[in-house]
C-alpha cells in the first residue's frame, strides 16, 4: 500500500511518498532522492523496501524551489531541469528536511522506532552529509556524487554506513573515488563496495546505464545490512 503524506517543519510542509509493508510494525528507511524527484523509479525504490518489510518514505526535497519535481531521465530538457535543480539546491535546508522527515517516520502508524536513510546520487550526497551531522540507524550511499567534497565531515560518521561506487562513474573521477576509500578506510562503522565495469546510476532501475547484475548485488548486500541493522 502506498500513499503521500506532509511533512511539517517551521519552513513550512512537504509531502513524502510512502509505501507501507503488509507486515507491523515496522523499521522506517528514508529514501532519497537523485536530480529528477520523486518519480517513477524512486518510488519503485520504495515499494521493493516495502516488500522486504520496511516503511519506506521518500521526501519531495526539491518543494523549497518546485514542488512535486517528477521526471525521468529520457530527455535532455529533464537532464537540463534537473542539473539546474541540482546546482540550486540548499545542502544545509536539505539536511534538514531529511531530518524532519526522519522524526516523522519514526511516529507513522506502525513505526517500529529505527529509522534508516538511503539515497541515490545527489540522495546518496545527501545520506552522506545527512549521516555525519545527524546520524541514523544505518545509512546507505549509492554513488553519492560530490561526496568527495565533503570528506571532512567523515570522522563523524558514528553508525554503520555502507557505501555503493560504480568504478567508470562519469561524475565520480576514480581519483575522487579514492579520496572516499581512504577516508572511510579506518572508519569501523563504514563499508565500500566499488562495482566494476559500472557507470553512474547503475542501480537506477530505467536508467541508461543499468546493470542489473551489479543492481543486484548492490541491493542485496544493502537488504543484508539493513536487516542486519534496523531489524
Amino acid at each position: 500500500m502506498s500513499e503521500y503524506i506532509t511533512v511539517t517543519t517551521r519552513d513550512g510542509n512537504f509531502s513524502a511518498y510512502v509505501a507501507r509493508p503488509k507486515v507491523l510494525p515496522a523499521p522506517a528507511i528514508v529514501v532519497i532522492q537523485e536530480i529528477f524527484g520523486v518519480n517513477a523509479d524512486l518510488r519503485d525504490s520504495c515499494d521493493e523496501l516495502a516488500a522486504q518489510g520496511y516503511l519506506a518514505v521518500s521526501p519531495d526535497l526539491f518543494w523549497r524551489m518546485e514542488p512535486g519535481v517528477d521526471m525521468s531521465d529520457q530527455s535532455e530538457a529533464e537532464w537540463k531541469k534537473g542539473f539546474a535543480l541540482y546546482t540550486a539546491f540548499d545542502y544545509d535546508a536539505g539536511v534538514a528536511d531529511i531530518v524532519s522527515t526522519m522524526e516523522t517516520a519514526r511516529t507513522l502508524p506502525g513505526a517500529s522506532g529505527k529509522v534508516g536513510l538511503m539515497g541515490y546520487c545527489l540522495g546518496g550526497l545527501m545520506t552522506f552529509i545527512t549521516t555525519a551531522r545527524k546520524g541514523a540507524d544505518a545509512s546507505v550511499v549509492y554513488y553519492g556524487g560530490s561526496t568527495e567534497k565533503h570528506l571532512d565531515e567523515a570522522n563523524n560518521i558514528k553508525n554503520p554506513l555502507l557505501m555503493h561506487l560504480a568504478e567508470e562513474d562519469e561524475y565520480i573521477s576514480k581519483d575522487a573515488q579514492k579520496e572516499i576509500i581512504a577516508a572511510l578506510k579506518n572508519n569501523l562503522f563504514a563499508q565500500v563496495f566499488t562495482y566494476p565495469g559500472c557507470n553512474h546510476a547503475f542501480a537506477r532501475h530505467r536508467g541508461t546505464h543499468y546493470n542489473k547484475d551489479a543492481a543486484a548485488l548492490a541491493n542485496g548486500r544493502t537488504a543484508d545490512f539493513f536487516k542486519l541493522y534496523l531489524k
